[in-house]
């Protein structure tokens, strides 16, 4: 099973870009998100208030980042990079002899790139750096002087995943699994939401560097690479609810998450657990989630409309009465990123195609006492729907008894 994205998938990508400059008759792509920098080239770096810039043109793939990031960059790691340009930090204008390219700025930088690829025409994914931690710069065309049309290529191709993207998904969702189950392990009265998170996060990541070993792709600075969390009580009313100083109580609903980052993609699972024996009223809210998700499963598939999805789901919820609880759609798209396009809303005019990736979630939250909601990651097949996700979903083995 893979762990890490192979060098012909970053190629195909990258040819996939310059078949779209050239029916666009566009000189260059230029890219200033880290994810959509990652998915193309596999130079993956902590996005800062520091800009970095991959232009890629019929014949170069060139990057310019600051001088932090540059050994990372010029490093065989990343093959599919040709020239490495360097600044040395922002805002960068003061000089001095100690500084990589004394009195060059980033934009300055970035312009000399573009120039020095014979640059006049540009299609890129936003016109200049982002505002991110505190950035703030001309546009690109201001800074490069270049025609620039913003476009969304790379978002539109994300959404739909190779076999290889696939596969590591799997890789992730198995994981994510051993991390889902130590937390059912450790959870009990009495231990705080925090250290039950940690310790089975920091379990199943030790697990996960033992069984990888020199294969596993770390592409994260800290942090585990496999992880859990949960809210828990009242709290789950929130369906984003935050980590409270609390511990856990006998009767305490919970609501979990697990996950891990296998190559630079995720998966999600979540489920609605109970500390102890749940009350009728708790089955009964439980039973009407699970079936709320097994309709969005079983709706699901290729050729199917998003739109209608979230709809038989949100007839179901009408139907048992519980429709105002409810309180967001029936899903996402998911990989690189925990939510990307396209989205499973009534509002949505996305067809699911095989390549899709969807985390279906319906949930139900009833204000100060608990909300109930599963999450499944599910592949959109030729043959139908894939779920990659395994932590069984029936209400038996989502009571926690010590």
């Amino acid at each position: 099973m893979l762990t890490t994205v192979p060098q012909t998938e970053f190629e195909a990508r990258i040819e996939t870009v310059r078949d779209e400059l050239a029916a666009g008759d566009y000189d260059a792509l230029c890219l200033f998100s880290a994810t959509s920098i990652q998915w193309l080239s596999g130079f993956h770096h902590l996005q800062t208030e520091r800009p970095v810039c991959l232009a890629v043109t019929q014949d170069a793939v060139e990057v310019t980042v600051p001088r932090l990031e540059a050994d990372r960059a010029e490093s065989d790691e990343f093959p599919q990079i040709g020239a490495v340009h360097t600044y040395f930090d922002y805002p960068g204008n003061n000089g001095g002899e100690y500084y990589v390219n004394p009195g060059r700025t980033p934009e300055d930088t970035i312009a000399l790139m573009l120039d020095e690829l014979g640059v006049e025409s540009v299609a890129a994914d936003s016109n200049g750096a982002p505002g991110f931690w505190g950035y703030s710069g001309p546009s690109l065309e201001e800074l490069a002087g270049v025609d620039v049309d913003t476009v969304e290529w790379i978002t539109e191709m994300r959404k739909e995943k190779s076999e290889v993207e696939f596969d590591l998904m799997r890789h992730s969702a198995h994981w994510g699994n051993l991390a889902h189950r130590k937390l059912a392990e450790y959870a009990e009265p009495g231990k705080h939401e925090l250290w039950v998170a940690k310790r089975a996060s920091l379990d199943a990541s030790m697990a996960m560097f033992d069984a990888l070993g020199d294969r596993y792709d770390s592409q994260q600075r800290g942090g585990f690479p496999a992880r859990c969390g949960f809210l828990s009580g009242p709290n789950t009313a929130l369906p984003h609810g935050l980590t409270v100083n609390r511990r856990l109580e006998e009767g305490d609903v919970l609501v979990t998450g697990a996950s891990s980052n296998v190559g630079g993609y995720k998966s999600e699972l979540e489920r609605t657990m109970f500390v102890g024996e749940p009350t009728d009223e708790q089955r009964n809210r439980f039973e009407i989630m699970l079936e709320a998700q097994t309709i969005g499963i079983e709706e699901s598939g290729p050729g199917v409309p998003c739109s209608a999805v979230d709809q038989a789901v949100h007839d179901y919820m009408r139907e048992q009465g519980v429709l105002e609880y409810a309180q967001h759609h029936t899903g996402h798209n998911l990989g690189m990123e925990a939510h990307e396009r396209e989205f499973i809303d009534r509002g949505s005019d996305e067809v699911m195609q095989p390549g899709h990736a969807y985390s279906i979630e319906p949930g139900i939250y009833y204000p100060d006492e608990a909300g109930y909601r599963h999450s499944d990651t599910i592949l959109i097949t030729e043959d139908g729907v894939e779920q990659i996700t395994h932590y069984p979903r029936d209400l038996e083995s989502n009571i926690i008894r010590w």
